[in-house]
């Protein structure tokens, strides 16, 4: 009874190490490959900086030049004594003056309300506003229409 459990399971081999391919180790011999790359960019971008610094400062120095040449106080020519200005005439009609309209048009008063300053001095003497039927009557009496 008890030999079938006294029997040694049978022995497994060793495993063999695998050589594995990290991504890391891939990636860092990608990087050393594309670094000098990027240095070698970083270092013309760098250059063509410092070169159109360069030509600019240049470029900034002759307009300087320039401009100092060009702003040299010159000498007027004296104008000519021997015959003088004599204006002539307009051949163009005088214009026509015209009396200002200092009246406001109907179309930009406040309708709302029309009393005049005077009228606003106070709440006693406020006047009683026409209605619209008074008005219309008013125009009805005024062209003898009634």
């Amino acid at each position: 009874m008890f030999s079938c459990c006294l029997i040694k399971p049978p022995v497994k081999k060793n495993t063999i190490p695998i050589d594995l391919k990290l991504h890391n180790d891939i990636r860092a011999v990608e990087r050393a490959r594309f670094a000098p790359q990027v240095a070698e960019k970083r270092r013309l971008i760098k250059q063509y900086k410092m070169e159109r610094e360069r030509q600019q400062k240049l470029e900034e120095q002759e307009e300087i030049k320039r401009l100092r040449k060009e702003l040299i106080p010159k000498a007027q020519l004296m104008p000519y004594f021997d015959r003088p200005f004599v204006p002539r005439r307009s051949e163009k009609q005088p214009t026509v003056p015209r009396e200002p309209k200092f009246c406001i048009p109907r179309h930009k008063t406040i309708r709302c309300c029309r009393m005049s300053c005077n009228d606003m001095s106070g709440p006693s003497q406020l006047q009683h506003l026409p209605s619209s039927v008074e008005k219309t009557e008013a125009l009805y009496k005024n062209r003898g229409l009634q």
